[in-house]
């Protein structure tokens, strides 16, 4: 798509404050994004090294980060930030591991290193490892939530919980001692980090002076936060979302969050894509009568 629609156009130019784009799908906000990454450097005197913009995978991040190499001119993107939350999450730990209590050259705890280090733990403290996937998948939605140990014991309201609880304890503790994080941390320890460092914080949020997020209806409750706290008092920032596209609601996603930045940025303003490009109207005028029945903070209708 080379010219943007005059929505498209009002969402890349808009730098007055903070900005939600909702997005239907196939209404270009990739496009939106690299050509707004382009605008601030080239037209708004933002240097890449302070611009940050975040999605959900690699893929999408690698492409994103292409797809503006095209747009500049030889040594403008130098310094750009294009990356998903977690490696955004893992560079923090990296520059900031010994506050965190950990040595250079840590390691990062995948499926089976974790599925292992639990099973070892409930070998040694319940003679068995029944219920381990149940157990990791309620440690990993605490950590989304920004529940430490002590507090999920706190909390525990029947012996299951209470359970998963202490073998959470022994889990972060061992984990530790092994000087390894797992993923969910690579987002919880940054916020836990900001939250205990005010001047630490303060350093991050100078290295971010645009925050864009793509996909932000995937966000869940610690990375609202990340985003929140880097964004900081300055408010300048772009996400892009659509709450009927949200797909990770079983890793804790909350297309809630698009109605949350409502309430923290009362100067939020917000931009519709409505035009599609990718569906006939047939196509579209289906899509809408599903999508009514979804439970919106925001009401948008796809037109080809």
């Amino acid at each position: 798509m080379s010219r943007l629609n005059p929505r498209q156009q009002e969402a890349r130019d808009y730098v007055g404050g903070p900005l939600l784009v909702l997005a239907g799908a196939g209404s270009g906000k990739t496009s939106v994004i690299t050509r707004k990454i382009a605008h601030l450097i080239q037209n708004c005197g933002i240097r890449a090294q302070y611009i940050v913009a975040m999605t959900f995978t690699n893929k999408a991040a690698r492409e994103m980060k292409e797809r503006v190499a095209t747009l500049l001119r030889p040594g403008e993107g130098r310094g750009l930030t294009v990356c998903t939350f977690h490696n955004l999450g893992l560079n923090i730990i990296r520059k900031e591991h010994d506050k965190l209590g950990y040595k250079p050259g840590f390691s990062i705890f995948d499926e089976s290193d974790i599925k292992a280090l639990l099973s070892d733990i409930m070998q040694k403290e319940y003679s068995g490892d029944d219920g381990i996937d149940e157990i990791k998948n309620m440690i990993g939605a605490w950590k989304n939530d920004l529940i430490l140990p002590p507090e999920a014991l706190e909390k525990a309201r029947n012996p299951r919980e209470q359970t998963a609880a202490i073998v959470y304890t022994h889990y972060q503790r061992t984990l530790k001692a092994f000087n390894a994080v797992d993923f969910d941390d690579l987002i919880l320890l940054p916020v836990k980090l900001f939250e205990e460092h005010p001047d630490i914080l303060e350093k991050w949020q100078n290295k971010v002076r645009y925050l864009l997020v793509d996909e932000y209806q995937d966000t869940n409750a610690s990375q609202y936060l990340l985003v929140k706290m880097l964004i900081g008092m300055r408010n300048q920032f772009t996400v892009v979302g659509d709450d009927d596209q949200s797909i990770y609601a079983w890793r804790g996603a909350r297309p809630e969050n698009l109605m949350l930045l409502k309430e923290d940025y009362p100067s939020l303003k917000v931009v519709m894509l409505e035009q599609n490009y990718r569906s006939t109207s047939r196509i579209l005028r289906c899509a809408n009568v599903l999508i009514a029945n979804n439970p919106h903070a925001f009401e948008k209708q796809l037109w080809s």
